[in-house]
């Protein structure tokens, strides 16, 4: 690597991304910390400054998860004179973590980008629920991060509670790293620190609530996330209000998120084949290259169901998921026709209109 690109290894800079950036791509190289409207919080050797998309590259690009990210590289020009740097281009991206957008819309919000893991936070006193897990696991797999899980609150349930929560987490076949910690008390708080590497970043996902922000302001020394109180529910002091990529002690980098109620699942066919590995590699042995695995006749998911190699909600949850990624998947296919359609509508009526 160059030296700007070696001035950048401590903002996750690295080998792979040398491979692939543009060399006659106009701009000096920052990374999108965080993104408010139409302005970006950008970051590079020097320190942190705002910047915009220019034009050009919103005329290029017209669909959301094309846009820049937190966690995203770009390129942007910026003269000294100027207070805003003009985004031209974004590299690509090594990992992507995304989902559909909540409600009935079918389109792909994007979360984060360059992110090397997910920690997903589940309070273990009012938050914890394995299929919402499975689905947070399913998103990251799907995306290219590796994920590990996180039980908060561990001083508002007794041992027992918490031990019963780890087993059914290990008795569902999540083999991720999984982590216990108390903000109170601030056990488990040093065998996170260990986990958190220098010029790795590290993304963490949760509801409302269950101490993301708390902890990372933990990590970082002082309150730097922008929080809003939340104390009429009674379950957590702060609630983060937008994603924002930090540096913390010690090195690494890691962004924070608003609580998700909704993460629905577009585009996840390979997640949900890696989370559900042990159901997919049954299926070729199914009677019927369709099979459902619900009421066929040589099925051989089933016979595992009889056998009790397989549990029922575990097969249940997977053809929900799969069910529900490929419904989200046409919809979004169907979507991105009509949006097509209307664009050669609109070139061929500006045609007519010239004439």
């Amino acid at each position: 690597m160059d030296t700007q690109h070696t001035e950048l290894a401590r903002l996750g800079w690295d080998q792979w991304f040398a491979d692939r950036a543009d060399a006659g791509g106009a701009g000096s190289l920052a990374r999108v910390a965080a993104v408010d409207r139409d302005l970006l919080l950008l970051m590079d050797a020097g320190g942190s400054f705002r910047g915009k998309l220019a034009g050009s590259y919103l005329h290029r690009h017209a669909q959301p998860q094309e846009l820049p990210c937190v966690g995203d590289w770009v390129r942007v020009e910026k003269s000294p004179t100027e207070d805003l740097g003009l985004v031209q281009s974004r590299l690509e991206r090594r990992t992507a973590l995304r989902r559909k957008v909540a409600g009935d819309s079918v389109d792909f919000q994007m979360i984060a980008a360059n992110v090397d893991s997910v920690i997903i936070v589940q309070s273990c006193h009012f938050d914890f629920n394995l299929r919402r897990l499975e689905r947070y696991l399913v998103m990251i797999r799907e995306g290219g991060a590796e994920p590990c899980v996180l039980l908060t609150k561990t001083d508002l349930v007794e041992p027992e509670v918490l031990a019963a929560q780890q087993a059914e987490i290990r008795a569902a076949g999540v083999t991720a790293p999984l982590l216990c910690l108390s903000n109170v008390t601030g056990e488990g708080l040093e065998p996170l620190r260990k986990t958190l590497q220098a010029a790795r970043t590290y993304c963490f996902v949760g509801s409302s609530g269950v101490g993301k922000s708390t902890l990372i302001n933990q990590l970082i020394g002082h309150e730097a996330l922008l929080t809003r109180g939340v104390s009429a529910t009674g379950e957590g002091r702060h609630t983060t209000v937008r994603r924002e990529l930090v540096v913390i002690e010690g090195g690494a980098l890691v962004i924070d998120n608003p609580g998700m109620r909704e993460f629905g699942l577009l585009g996840a066919e390979s997640g949900i084949a890696e989370r559900f590995s042990d159901v997919v590699e049954l299926t070729p042995a199914c009677r019927f290259r369709n099979c459902t695995h619900a009421s066929e006749p040589g099925c051989a998911v089933r016979e595992a169901l009889e056998a009790g190699a397989l549990s029922a909600s575990h097969v249940e949850h997977y053809r929900k998921l799969k069910d529900e990624s490929e419904f989200h998947q046409l919809s979004y296919a169907e979507k991105r026709k009509k949006d097509r359609d209307f664009g050669k509508f609109l070139k061929t009526a500006k045609k007519d209109l010239g004439k």
